[in-house]
């Protein structure tokens, strides 16, 4: 199974989802810092392990940068609320803010402890960590963000998620990386409108999703694994198309939520930004090519010690997922009109 099913997980899963909901619908910057502190304190124990000093590793150095983004986000709140009620100092304290959210997120030029966290992980807390755990901070961060700071932030996010992920062999580190530049996109998305960034996100965690299921499936975590790869050619294919759907390549459906950001971009006279962020993404085309290249053309060895079982109704999920991607643009035809 994709996770394994024990009282202890669904009820952490549960609180994971509860203090999502309690920090995107309080009224008050204290209801959403403990709606932050309940997601933390329930996503720890779902990624330790005692039996994996890796994943002992990651959840406490998850737990002391999200500590640290925690008391920052409190002591700003703080400050706006008493000291600073009387006083313009706007702009100061939603960079402090806005700095502490994007640090809970792992956005560059915060995102130190990103890719280190990562590889002590599952590829299912992976998926989680990618996707789940991005929809608090943003929302809050929606509510009170400084413009022109986002904007940095955005470029940052485009050109180190692209430069970072070029000389990875780890396939968990490429996708975390794959995940900054991506959040490069969410945050334009979200200074436009929440509805667009709320699209750009479902689109991006159904691809993630797809994609966290292959590897898990296959147990692949590095790149050199994937050069001796005797299975179905359907399996890869459906890999193949998912991974040039992620990348926003266009035919597929991962190019149309990034199509619709640059229109609005472009009503929005964001040229600069456009530019930097489509060539980032031609740049994170460039490795996830090169990862499919590697599984596709390289002359494997057939190693008759490995024997991948797969059930028909796995092929025929991702082969499901993998038309959905294909079909994309045909689909956006309609919605776009």
């Amino acid at each position: 199974m994709f996770m394994t099913y024990n009282s202890n997980k669904m009820f952490f899963y549960f609180i994971l989802f509860f203090s999502t909901m309690i920090s995107i619908s309080s009224n008050s910057w204290f209801g959403c810092w403990i709606g932050l502190e309940i997601n933390l304190l329930s996503f720890i124990p779902l990624i330790s392990n005692s039996k994996n000093l890796m994943t002992s590793e990651a959840s406490l150095k998850y737990f002391l940068t999200q500590s640290i983004a925690s008391i920052n986000f409190l002591f700003c709140i703080l400050l706006k609320l008493f000291i600073f009620k009387n006083f313009e100092m706007n702009n100061l304290i939603s960079i402090m803010i806005n700095s502490s959210l994007l640090m809970k997120m792992g956005s560059a030029p915060f995102h130190f402890w990103f890719p280190n966290i990562v590889e002590g992980l599952s590829w299912m807390n992976n998926f989680i960590l990618m996707t789940w755990q991005k929809i608090t901070p943003i929302i809050l961060l929606s509510y009170y963000f400084n413009k022109n700071f986002l904007i940095i932030i955005i470029i940052m996010n485009a050109i180190i998620g692209s430069i970072g992920g070029l000389n990875q062999t780890s396939l968990r580190k490429i996708m975390t990386f794959s995940s900054i530049n991506n959040l490069g996109w969410m945050l334009s998305a979200m200074m436009i409108s929440e509805n667009l960034w709320i699209f750009y996100f479902i689109m991006y965690s159904f691809l993630i999703s797809i994609m966290c299921f292959f590897f898990y499936m296959m147990n692949l975590f590095f790149i050199n694994q994937l050069f001796f790869l005797n299975i179905n050619y359907m399996i890869k294919l459906s890999f193949m198309i998912n991974f040039l759907s992620l990348g926003g390549l266009p035919p597929f459906i991962g190019f149309f939520p990034k199509w619709i950001i640059i229109n609005f971009l472009m009503l929005n006279n964001f040229y600069i930004l456009i530019f930097i962020l489509i060539m980032s993404s031609l740049i994170m085309l460039f490795f996830y090519i090169r990862i499919i290249y590697s599984s596709f053309m390289f002359n494997y060895l057939k190693l008759k010690w490995i024997k991948m079982n797969f059930k028909n109704k796995m092929i025929f999920n991702l082969n499901l997922f993998s038309f959905i991607s294909m079909t994309g643009m045909i689909l956006s035809t309609f919605f776009y009109l």
